[in-house]
């Protein structure tokens, strides 16, 4: 078994579950698709991809039949969400509290869905079929995005049920961090959504259970502090919390948080989950090197 690591003088920073998003608003639920620049169906185009269904978003007529249809049922499931919402930390199953029911990009996400969209010789072009859960059943192949500071990699591995960390990887698809322009986060319905725009103009839709943590240093830039820069007080707090991890624990990761705290983290091969990545392997200290308590804590040192 082999567990993917970045090589020397590379710094992991996290890695989580990724696939193709797939669609929640009605008329294109469960569905989609794969667009150039003139919104044109490309999945045949794709080079190496297996074939896959052909989705049709559902008419407007059709959506009015079904929503009458189910009237009485909705209104049951209304009163339901409504007792389930009034308990604290009930944000539904698979659903984040970061989701919402309101599309602010009504023409990809409610009338379309494209998960890629990219012109010819466009990054996007180039992601590997294995991300999508139409042509890779995630019930026996898994695929995770590893993020470092140096490039966002792809890797895939066959995934056995109970087996978490049965997991042996394969190289899928890489690109530098300089080939990213942005990533935007894309809350509509459950919330586990995100964009990846690139330089060259193509974007991807993708969805990660870990999408917060998977996506916070592609977002913003990594700029962890060396520990030789750090007061012998705060390398002491930060070297002692990762020699209390794994055994295969990497060096201290110290990022200074908007409040003035400074956030630790820590990877090691030996805690990646087949479903869920990384393991969150982090704490707080304040500017003294004294670890805090979760009461302790500011709003801005919270991870999600």
């Amino acid at each position: 078994m082999s567990v993917w690591w970045p090589e020397q003088g590379e710094t992991l920073i996290a890695r989580a579950p990724l696939t193709f998003a797939t669609g929640a608003a009605t008329k294109v639920k469960g569905m989609r698709w794969f667009r150039d620049a003139q919104r044109n169906d490309i999945q045949n185009e794709l080079e190496g991809w297996p074939e896959g269904p052909e989705f049709t978003a559902r008419s407007t007529g059709n959506t009015a039949g079904r929503n009458t249809v189910k009237g009485a049922a909705m209104a049951v499931g209304v009163a339901v969400m409504g007792l389930l919402s009034s308990q604290a930390g009930s944000v539904g199953p698979g659903r984040s509290d970061k989701g919402s029911d309101s599309s602010h990009d009504r023409a990809d996400e409610v009338d379309d869905f494209p998960v890629m969209w990219a012109a010819p010789g466009t990054i996007a072009r180039t992601l590997p079929w294995q991300l999508d859960p139409s042509r890779s059943s995630q019930d026996q192949y898994r695929t995770h995005a590893v993020v470092t500071d140096r490039r966002l990699v792809i890797v895939g591995f066959p995934y056995v049920k109970g087996e978490e960390s049965l997991i042996d990887d394969e190289v899928l698809w890489e690109t530098p961090r300089s080939g990213i322009e942005k990533v935007e986060l894309r809350d509509f319905k459950l919330g586990n959504d995100a964009k990846i725009a690139f330089t060259d103009g193509s974007w991807c839709r993708v969805s990660s259970i870990k999408r917060e943590r998977l996506t916070r240093y592609l977002i913003e830039s990594p700029g962890f502090i060396p520990l030789a820069s750090l007061t012998q007080p705060q390398r002491d707090t930060a070297e002692r919390f990762a020699a209390a991890q794994a055994p295969d624990a990497r060096p201290p990761m110290v990022k200074q948080n908007a409040c003035g705290c400074f956030r630790i983290e820590v990877v090691a091969p030996s805690t990646v989950h087949a479903s869920f990545g990384h393991s969150g392997l982090n704490t707080v200290m304040d500017a003294n090197g004294t670890e805090l308590s979760l009461p302790e804590y500011h709003q801005e040192d919270f991870l999600t």
